[in-house]
């Protein structure tokens, strides 16, 4: 089946002053087709790292991510990517920044046309086809990014802290619309973000790194309804499960939880190999 991701055994070390550096050690993780899962971690815990490994833009010194039963082994258009900054071409419409990837794939003109309405359809944009970049608020431009990621309608779409730089209002806009996407699209979603109440409200599954170096240390499952809105960041059971993982985030950063009750929260430790 499409957009079934695993990594197993990764790890990734640096050259940094004439040393190494494992920023990675002894990844395992599964994503099934469908999924949407939200990776965390305090800075230094090698989310983009991951991020970058699952692109193919880096190899990993140990280990092997395959996707649909395959090695990646470099960038591939069963996979789109949307970061953080902005990465759109400042010369080209929105139109033909969406419709980009399309030019390196074997479709004709009507099949590229209907793809590129469809999407700019699906993230709010119609009626923008023709203008540039700079005339669209930041908020806008990550909706073209999206749209340029989704239209060459890969397994995977790879999102790299991508609502971070968003004032707060858009990026709630911005959850709300790629919840819905990944609805409507049933595209397999890999998500790195600093932002747990962010990770809580858009992923089916929340994962947690450590730093120095990075390693999954808890899974934990959103038993939150599919249909959400942001009135939801607001119910006693968000606030829970939210708290819940940020003390798990802060006690693998070296510092104190914020709570010392335990919930039956559905949280699961992990043990990396070699431990």
């Amino acid at each position: 089946m499409t957009g079934t991701l695993e990594l197993r055994g990764v790890a990734k070390d640096f050259r940094v002053d004439g040393h190494t550096r494992r920023v990675l050690d002894a990844v395992d993780l599964q994503v099934s087709r469908g999924e949407f899962i939200c990776v965390v971690g305090a800075s230094g815990s090698g989310k983009s790292t991951l991020l970058s490994l699952v692109a193919g833009l880096s190899m990993p010194t140990e280990g092997e991510i395959i996707l649909d039963g395959h090695p990646i082994t470099g960038p591939g258009p069963d996979r789109g990517l949307v970061f953080q900054t902005k990465s759109l071409y400042p010369w080209r419409t929105v139109e033909r920044n969406v419709a980009f990837g399309l030019e390196l794939l074997p479709l004709d003109k009507a099949e590229r046309r209907r793809r590129v309405e469809w999407h700019l359809a699906e993230v709010g944009l119609t009626g923008f086809e023709h203008a540039l970049p700079r005339q669209l608020s930041g908020g806008q431009q990550q909706r073209v990014a999206i749209a340029r990621a989704l239209v060459c309608e890969p397994d995977v779409m790879l999102l790299d802290e991508s609502f971070g730089a968003l004032d707060v209002q858009t990026k709630e806009d911005m959850q709300v619309l790629i919840r819905r996407v990944w609805r409507d699209t049933g595209t397999t979603v890999l998500m790195v973000t600093h932002d747990v109440e962010e990770a809580v409200f858009l992923g089916g599954r929340v994962i947690v790194l450590s730093i120095d170096p990075g390693r999954v240390v808890a899974e934990t499952e959103v038993e939150l309804p599919d249909d959400r809105d942001l009135t939801l960041k607001r119910a006693p059971e968000f606030l829970s499960l939210r708290a819940s993982i940020e003390d798990l985030v802060r006690a693998h950063h070296g510092g104190t939880p914020a709570r010392n009750d335990t919930r039956d929260l559905p949280t699961r430790q992990v043990t990396s190999r070699g431990e």
